[in-house]
């Protein structure tokens, strides 16, 4: 049987796959010579004849692109005239000032074609029901991305957007969609909330989750602490996905879920040191894209700010191409702690599993000597300020070191967490001194 969207390249040998990727390289790199005002001044600036960068490994002899030159150079970005732009989408602005894209309606399509592929590949088709628990307004991205991508599959959504777990609940009882779309610690939210109002949530018409914002896994790919929350109350299908606004598509898994599977077709990915080399895979590096058959806003040699692993070993699914781990955390977050390099997620892992903490908040600033400290904000629904020592015995057996621990009320803390004019759950408060 031929799935609609399953792209061939994915299939072919690691070798074709390398050069069909050359060949999009020279179309990408002649665009940006000609209609990219960032990009025409960096080659100029650095003297790249883009015609002699013939092959992946040449990319290297070019200078990276960071948020800072998105942030600071935004306008120069845009390759068309104001009147092929469609649609402005701005990121969340995780790592400092928000930028925005500029979208067209060729990159609109080329949005909904990478969703569409990318729930085929978490095992979708025309037969489901999607409730899509993301926002779908406020310039974001992802919402926007999902919807397109599920209707160019032939399935239906059902938009009821982020938090309000009452209307998720009448809304999965009212038109029994099979998939849900959302964060991670969210599904933990509404199957608290199914607890408490006695609806049986195990019986309802949900049988799978794409996941998004958080990640599921750990470095071994196998389930990590959040992960097997969720699928302990409810056994649920979990598909962990991987996207940014910059690169305009996803890493996503298959059944297998040992990573998410690259799309060649749509991004060159690299994985780079602090010094712009590749890593070898089995090392962490910094995700790094060259976005391909983008019109509006294309970027070269994007460095994401996310450090993950990569895989290359066959998939059982069919796909030959490179495989994404979970994002064990973003380069501006690492903290520098009592001589331990820390990324967030491994805190959430420790304070995901603790059962009395019902809620949390990672808070680092710089401390009176000059160095990272970290304060915990821990929500409870009883009184626990007596476990102060079992939270830091947790993380002195997993990390060597312990945290500051403030206690707040369980609401307090989850109203900082899903803010209902915010477009991500919030878990960490950066207030070191830049």
């Amino acid at each position: 049987m031929t799935v609609p969207f399953f792209p061939k390249i994915e299939q072919e040998s690691s070798a074709e796959i390398f050069r069909y990727q050359n060949d999009k390289l020279q179309e990408a790199l002649s665009y940006l010579n000609v209609a990219s005002p960032f990009y025409k001044d960096m080659f100029r600036k650095h003297s790249i004849d883009v015609s002699k960068i013939n092959t992946l490994g040449h990319l290297v002899h070019i200078p990276v692109t960071t948020k800072v030159d998105l942030q600071t150079r935004n306008d120069d970005f845009v390759c068309v005239p104001k009147n092929k732009i469609i649609d402005y989408i701005t990121t969340s602005g995780t790592l400092g000032d928000p930028v925005t894209f500029a979208m067209t309606d060729k990159d609109l399509d080329r949005l909904a074609y990478n969703e569409a592929i990318s729930f085929t590949c978490a095992n979708g088709s025309d037969a489901d029901v999607y409730q899509l628990m993301t926002t779908i307004d406020r310039r974001f991205m992802a919402g926007l991305a999902y919807f397109l991508g599920i209707r160019k599959l032939g399935a239906s959504v059902v938009r009821v957007g982020n938090g309000i777990p009452e209307l998720q609940w009448d809304t999965i009882q009212r038109i029994k969609p099979n998939a849900i779309i959302a964060v991670p610690s969210f599904i933990l939210k509404i199957i608290e909330y199914a607890e408490q109002r006695g609806i049986d949530y195990k019986s309802s018409s949900i049988q799978k989750a794409v996941c998004i914002g958080e990640p599921l896994r750990k470095h071994d790919l196998t389930l990590n602490t959040l992960g097997r929350k969720i699928q302990e109350k409810w056994p649920l299908k979990l598909y962990s996905t991987y996207a940014s606004t910059e690169m305009g598509s996803s890493f996503t898994e298959c059944e297998e879920g040992i990573g998410g599977h690259h799309h060649p077709e749509l991004i060159i990915v690299e994985f780079l040191d602090d010094d712009n080399n590749p890593v070898k895979e089995g090392e962490l590096g910094e995700v790094t894209v060259t976005t391909l058959g983008v019109e509006g806003m294309p970027l070269l040699r994007f460095k994401t700010g996310d450090v993950c692993h990569h895989y290359t070993n066959p998939c059982h699914c069919g796909r030959n191409t490179i495989r994404l781990g979970p994002v064990v955390g973003r380069k501006n977050q690492m903290i520098k702690y009592k001589g331990t390099t820390l990324f967030p997620p491994a805190l959430y892992d420790i304070l995901d599993n603790i059962d009395f903490i019902s809620s949390y908040i990672v808070e680092v600033y710089t401390n009176e000597i000059g160095t990272d400290e970290i304060l915990i904000h821990v929500g409870s629904k009883a009184p626990v300020e007596d476990r102060e020592k079992d939270i830091k015995d947790h993380f002195r057996a997993k990390l060597r070191v312990a945290p500051l621990i403030t206690f707040k009320p369980h609401d307090e803390i989850s109203k900082i967490q899903f803010p209902e004019s915010g477009r991500k759950s919030l878990k960490f408060i950066d207030n070191r001194e830049k």
